[in-house]
């Protein structure tokens, strides 16, 4: 027999960015990059982990960028809103294609396509065996899918929040633009606030330091970077 590994972290939350579905496009849904990204939760998920998902759209649209070219803020904020439902149903598909049976949960009601968001109906989804795609981000004008994601883990009681970027971790400066940036392997909620360092937006932050939900920054990109993260390895950033 197969012995399971070791899990630290049963019930966790993944923050993915809608850019991480474009691919090389540069905009919209790459297919290939969607199942590639689907393969890689179905993998957590094939441990034994109980896993939910908060996707961003901004690979659609992104809706504080828009509202400064004219667009009614609200207005815009709706349409991002809009953009998630779509990256949400194109990721569920990708999933059930993998046999990882999937529900996507929204704050906006779309009957036809996904469930209305319902804490107890998403714990149950998750005690099933089913991963959950949380959509829609918070249903509110003013709010980022990152907000939406520290919402979500607390509600459904996540044992910890990672979130997917780029680059694999905080750094100094960014690693991109500048070479000798260091990557900081730990760090407090305080930092992050008092630093202003651009993990997640100040809401999020605040939400995961009142509740005691550690968050975790990677890169989605390195192998096995999720599996070893659920099992307490030491992977990207940790704050907490």
């Amino acid at each position: 027999m197969t012995k399971k590994p070791r899990i630290k972290y049963s019930r966790i939350l993944l923050k993915l960015s809608g850019e991480s579905l474009q691919g090389k496009r540069g905009f919209g849904i790459d297919p290939e990059e969607v199942r590639d990204v689907a393969a890689r939760i179905q993998r957590v998920h094939s441990m034994g982990v109980q896993v939910a998902v908060v996707i961003g759209g901004g690979n659609i649209y992104r809706g504080t960028h828009e509202s400064k070219k004219g667009i009614d803020r609200i207005t815009a904020d709706y349409m991002g809103m809009l953009a998630t439902i779509l990256n949400a149903v194109a990721l569920q598909d990708a999933l059930e294609k993998l046999g990882a049976p999937t529900r996507v949960l929204t704050a906006i009601e779309v009957k036809e396509i996904a469930e209305p968001f319902i804490k107890r109906r998403a714990v149950r989804h998750l005690e099933k065996g089913r991963i959950v795609i949380f959509a829609g981000g918070t249903g509110n004008p003013y709010f980022t899918t990152d907000t939406a994601a520290a919402l979500r883990s607390n509600e459904i009681g996540a044992q910890v929040l990672i979130k997917a970027t780029k680059v694999n971790g905080v750094y100094t400066d960014d690693p991109v633009k500048n070479k000798n940036a260091r990557q900081l392997k730990k760090l407090s909620f305080i930092e992050v606030i008092r630093k202003k360092l651009k993990v997640m937006d100040l809401t999020a932050v605040s939400l995961c330091m009142e509740n005691k939900l550690p968050i975790i920054v990677l890169s989605m990109k390195i192998p096995g970077n999720i599996c070893h993260a659920v099992q307490g390895k030491t992977v990207g950033t940790t704050i907490s």
